[in-house]
């Protein structure tokens, strides 16, 4: 078999003969294989043991084709390092037992060393980069610093924000502290990763578009840009011809692109709450693009996914430097066959556009 390069050159915006497509959340509950998996361990339990997180790992890359691999993990698997109590509850999803409400608090939380605390990650990396060598990239990740904070502030996931802004808004001084050290937390993890062997990364600022533009430009940016500028330059030392690309992903923040790429990154990802034509017009050609079909779209007739599917070709056209992925992550009840109806639709079309065939 072959290897497939065509993730890389497209995060490097070089050209590619068609577009690369994989999906985030592609290992996980929408794969019965991984809910075979799952339902003998726990989910704190896959993480940390490298065996089962390479297995659920390899399955959509064995099973739906896609084109670049992603560990799985959680961007929360180093909370336990930095003295956060972190528990995934049935049902409930993360919840921290001690969360971040004050600046004493704050002076509590420490960095997380990654392998001392997240070693299992980096033997995780070190398999699948054997168990691709003649398939696929390997993607790493880890979340960004307001994102990570908001976690850690809130306690668990939330649609208000409200403890996270109060502390952003009433104690400068300690918020600028707690992302200072989640961003060096970052850090360390990704470099480590980098240096384990994933070969690109994503950085999900998951929650981010819940920040006005003037919260995000004055209290998110400056760390989000620390940890993309230090990964990238550590990227560039380990990997000299090319670097390990860096995919920045500041998730419902599709109207304040302008600020998402002074934070950097060799690509922005965006949802699917913005128009692909719009994000290509405000995009610098220096970044590549990923994104943006609504995950939704998995559950549309065939006809209809086709038609939505060329609708962001069409709009990205031959500029290089595209990676085609759902504009968040795959849903649990999704398809499987449908995902790989996807896939080959992305395949056969950007083929055929790339190319200047007609249609």
């Amino acid at each position: 078999m072959a290897y497939n390069d065509l993730f890389l050159r497209a995060a490097r915006c070089e050209p590619t003969e068609r577009t690369p497509v994989w999906m985030m959340r592609q290992a996980g509950r929408y794969m019965q294989e991984y809910r075979d998996i799952r339902a003998k361990h726990g989910f704190l339990e896959m993480c940390r043991t490298p065996e089962l997180a390479v297995a659920v790992s390899m399955q959509p890359v064995d099973l739906v084709g896609v084109d670049a691999a992603i560990m799985f993990s959680d961007i929360l698997v180093g909370f336990p390092g930095m003295g956060l109590d972190l528990e995934f509850a049935k049902g409930e999803g993360p919840i921290i037992h001690n969360p971040v409400r004050t600046a004493a608090d704050v002076a509590r939380i420490g960095v997380a060393d990654p392998l001392d605390d997240t070693g299992f990650v980096m033997e995780t990396v070190k398999i699948l980069r054997r168990e691709l060598e003649h398939k696929v990239p390997l993607i790493g990740f880890a979340g960004a610093p307001f994102t990570l904070a908001s976690y850690a502030i809130e306690g668990r996931g939330t649609r208000d924000y409200e403890n996270c802004k109060a502390l952003m808004w009433s104690e400068p001084a300690a918020w600028d502290a707690l992302l200072t050290k989640f961003a060096d937390t970052t850090i360390a993890y990704l470099c480590a990763q980098i240096d384990a062997g994933v070969q690109a990364v994503q950085l999900f600022d998951s929650w981010v578009g819940y920040v006005a533009p003037r919260d995000y430009e004055r209290s998110v940016l400056p760390h989000t840009k620390r940890v993309i500028d230090a990964v990238k330059t550590h990227g560039n030392k380990v990997v000299p011809n090319g670097g390990v690309p860096v995919i920045h992903f500041p998730n419902g923040a599709t109207s304040m692109l302008d600020l998402a790429q002074k934070a950097g990154g060799d690509v922005i990802g965006v949802d699917w709450r913005i128009d692909m034509r719009s994000a290509v017009e405000q995009i610098s050609p220096k970044f590549a693009i990923q994104g943006n079909i609504d995950p939704v779209a998995l559950f549309a007739p065939d006809d209809e996914l086709e038609a939505m599917v060329v609708e962001i070709l069409e709009a990205v056209g031959t500029r290089p430097g595209h990676i085609f992925n759902l504009g968040h992550g795959i849903h649990k009840t999704s398809d499987p066959e449908k995902a790989r109806t996807m896939i080959h639709i992305v395949h056969e079309h950007s083929n055929r556009i790339r190319s200047g065939a007609g249609a």
